[in-house]
């Protein structure tokens, strides 16, 4: 298996916490500015993966919320939510 791949997979197995909470490891160690250009660059494209992976999950998550709708006879069933609404 490629490298690449294997990292797709660990970040796949990733809650959105975990995920999110390397995110937001990575950001702060390119925002001090002190990491060599290579590994700047690694520290990128797995942020870029983990960001992809996060929002998957908040769709994913987001499809799964359904909401309340009380019908014109009173009667109460559930919808998908729409967040646009």
């Amino acid at each position: 298996m490629a490298r690449e791949d294997r990292k797709a997979d660990d970040i796949s197995k990733l809650s959105f916490e975990q995920a999110l909470q390397q995110l937001e490891g990575i950001v702060q160690q390119l925002e001090k500015g002190q990491v060599p250009l290579e590994e700047s660059i690694a520290f990128y494209e797995k942020g870029t993966a983990l960001k992809a992976h996060c929002e998957a999950k908040l769709r994913d998550a987001e499809a799964r919320i359904e909401k309340i709708v009380i019908g014109t006879g009173g009667a109460a069933s559930l919808a998908p939510l729409d967040p646009k609404s």
